[in-house]
């Protein structure tokens, strides 16, 4: 590429001489003549300079040789100096025409020669501006960094002043006294909504002063002077606005849960106390406590003195136990005169009194059941008592949470405060109470009164109680379990002997066991305890032992069964009908019944069939241990059974199902009765008859008189009763 354009530029000077050598010729006469011409200069072209190097020749020789016409001529045996002479000519001609041409367009040539020159004249010009321009910049962009720096200081110290204006507007806010908060504080009632927010707005400033008195900053000793006169005079009215409310709580007949709630809309006064006069405060909490703690205590105290006096007259006494003769005393077990009568061993309607429905109903009012002569058990009695202290009790708590900003330990503390004495005077009471109860289905009840209304107090969120429940429970659970030992003892010394004249029938002290066995577990399901099945485990053992020792006192065994298969059907009764068919003592009697109910079945066949049955037997054994031939001198015997059976059986049968019927107070338990000992005859003969259908008695004539098993078994179905 360099040296084309070295060629190119060689070129050109040749062009521009040839055209001023021309300019020149022409000029001849007015110039100095063509002898005075400079030699022309071919640069790199001129191959007569002293720079031409030989090798350079030999190289262009080479690269001509191999030039396709140089190559044709050679081969054609052309004289190559005739032809070199010829081409020379040519390049001679070909030469005077280009310099021609270039002479003819020397006008053109010269045109652009100065075309060329006044564009760089003008690029020189350009150039000079944009140095100059190059330098304005440099100027300008210094001067940019510099208003960039400037601009960046002044940001700062905008930033920094507007730092320090809002701390300082917060500050003089803060600190300045409107006179809108000095005009509420001052005239508006305590009552007015106003009030209650420059309340609010003068808390908020006393609390800002406070801070900023911590900081050192002087300008609040210009407002401290009349904030605490602001604060003096409110002070002063809450002050006289609360205890109003408190003395409104003295008047009689006032609901004073009212004004509680009224308090409660200015819960912020006390808060404003506490944070700005806490002597104030303190007076306040005392007088609540001490009022409400003595309008509680007078409260509940006059209402369980009226309470009580609704109470059924007649209660249990330290007589009155389940292993007591019915003929050693008198009045409870005597037949009652009243219309509704509380009774220790029957539930009744008494386990109402833990329903859902019942366990949160309204309380008793005292003088309209005495109005209306109405009279109650104590479980109702309790019930009602203590659903009045949950009610208050959970109120009271809430109101002392809300009210006076406490919770947890302190919360607990102020709520015993308040009703510690009325819950203590509830215990005395129960306490004293207790000492003489001897209703252990009371007692009961009111366990699970407890446990349900602990439930409660739990789910309304009210820990206070918690303490008291247990105080509660440590009472009546020994009661419960010194009544229901002192009962176990009294089965337990029971003299069979002393409880006169004797019959078969269901005795009343197994009656009360049945029923006062059948509502404890049916309370205790609701919420078992293990204890208390214990407890009624041993009643129950001493319950069997005493049946056993009455059982004893009849001379018959037929009739001992008796006696015990109608107590064990009898207590059986009452406990699947109140308890689960699947606890304990249910189990435990039915086997007892069963057990006995097949004895008397055999005692019961014996008299009109007790040969029978004996044969039978001996029969069975002696053909399991293969002496079956001892049978053969049997044949008498079994000819006076077949005959006997077959002319007695139906007045047997019809004897034996109306002394089953006589025995038994239970008409089912009865037929129940007949239809085993029928079921067990029918059994006996069959097994009769596979005895005689043995080879040594097969031939025996008397054979031929046993009655058909089917015909038997409709026989006996005709004396089967329906009930």
């Amino acid at each position: 590429m360099a040296a084309a354009a070295t060629m190119a530029a060689a070129a050109r000077e040749l062009v521009l001489r040839a055209g001023v050598s021309d300019m020149e010729e022409e000029e001849g006469p007015l110039g100095s003549g063509p002898g005075l011409q400079e030699p022309l200069q071919l640069g790199e072209l001129d191959i007569t300079s002293d720079e031409f190097i030989l090798d350079e020749v030999d190289v262009h020789i080479q690269a001509n040789l191999e030039d396709e016409l140089v190559k044709e001529a050679l081969k054609t045996g052309v004289d190559l100096r005739h032809y070199s002479k010829q081409v020379e000519l040519e390049l001679q001609q070909i030469e005077q025409k280009s310099i021609r041409d270039y002479i003819q367009e020397s006008e053109n040539i010269a045109s652009l020669h100065n075309q060329i020159t006044a564009c760089d004249a003008v690029l020189e010009r350009m150039e000079q501006m944009l140095g100059a321009f190059q330098s304005d910049l440099s100027s300008i962009s210094s001067e940019i960094r510099t208003l960039q720096e400037q601009s960046g200081a002044m940001n700062i110290r905008l930033r920094n002043r507007q730092a320090v204006r809002g701390k300082l507007g917060e500050l003089v806010d803060g600190l300045v006294v409107p006179s809108v908060l000095v005009t509420a504080i001052l005239e508006a009632p305590v009552t007015e909504p106003r009030f209650l927010e420059q309340l609010q707005e003068l808390d908020a400033k006393a609390a800002a002063v406070r801070e900023q008195e911590a900081r050192g900053t002087a300008a609040c000793t210009d407002v401290r002077g009349v904030l605490d006169r602001l604060r003096v005079k409110a002070v002063t009215k809450i002050r006289e606005f609360i205890l109003q409310k408190i003395y409104s709580f003295r008047k009689p007949m006032t609901n004073y849960q009212i004004p509680q709630t009224a308090l409660l809309k200015y819960r912020f006064f006390y808060q404003f106390l506490l944070g700005n006069e806490r002597a104030t405060a303190k007076e306040i909490r005392d007088e609540y406590v001490e009022t409400l703690s003595k309008i509680y205590l007078s409260y509940y105290r006059s209402y369980l003195g009226r309470l009580m006096k609704v109470q059924y007259e007649e209660v249990a006494e330290k007589d009155d136990l389940m292993g007591v003769e019915d003929t050693a005393k008198k009045g409870f077990f005597s037949k009652p005169s009243l219309r509704s009568r509380n009774t220790i061993f029957t539930l009744g309607t008494r386990g109402s009194v833990i329903s859902p429905t019942e366990l949160e109903a309204p309380i008793l009012v005292p003088h309209t059941a005495q109005r209306g002569e109405q009279r109650y058990p104590f479980e109702a009695l309790f019930r009602s008592q203590h659903y009045a202290l949950l009610d208050n009790s959970c109120l009271e708590y809430h109101f002392i949470c809300e009210f006076f900003t406490v919770s947890g330990p302190a919360a607990h503390d102020l709520f015993h405060a308040v009703m510690g004495r009325t819950l203590t005077m509830t215990l005395k009471h129960l306490e004293s109470y207790l000492a003489d109860c001897y209703d252990a289905i009371a007692v009961f009840l009111c366990i699970h009164i407890v446990l349900r209304f602990r439930n409660i107090a739990a789910k309304r969120d009210v820990p206070a109680l918690d303490r008291y429940w247990e105080q509660v429970l440590a009472l009546l659970w020994p009661r419960f379990e010194l009544i229901l030992e002192m009962n176990v003892q009294s089965v337990r010394s029971t003299d069979p002997q002393r409880l006169g004249g004797l019959d078969t029938r269901p005795h009343y002290i197994t009656r009360r066991y049945a029923e006062f066995s059948s509502a404890l577990v049916s309370i205790n399901q609701t919420i078992p305890n293990e204890r208390t099945m214990q407890l009624l485990g041993q009643l129950q053992v001493e319950v069997e032992n005493f049946v056993l020792r009455v059982a004893a006192e009849f001379s018959s065994r037929k009739e001992q069964l008796v006696f015990l298969i109608n107590n064990y059907d009898m207590m059986l009764g009452v406990l699947m009908e109140r308890a689960a068919d699947d606890s304990k003592e249910v189990e435990s009697f039915q086997q007892l019944l069963n057990a006995r109910t097949q004895e008397f079945i055999e005692e019961l066949l014996s008299p009109p069939f007790g040969g029978l049955v004996a044969f039978v037997k001996e029969a069975e054994a002696l053909i399991e241990r293969g002496q079956a031939e001892r049978l053969r001198g049997e044949e008498a015997r079994v000819t006076q059974l077949i005959r006997g059976f077959g002319s007695s059986w139906k007045t047997s049968v019809e004897c034996l199902s109306q002394d089953v019927m006589r025995s038994f107070t239970n008409f089912r338990n009865g037929t129940s009765i007949i239809q085993g000992a029928l079921t067990q005859l029918i059994q006996l003969y069959h097994r009769f008859h596979r005895v005689l259908s043995q080879p040594q008695l097969r031939a025996l004539p008397a054979r031929a008189e046993l009655i058909n098993i089917h015909h038997l078994m409709v026989e006996l179905k005709k004396h089967k009763p329906n009930f």
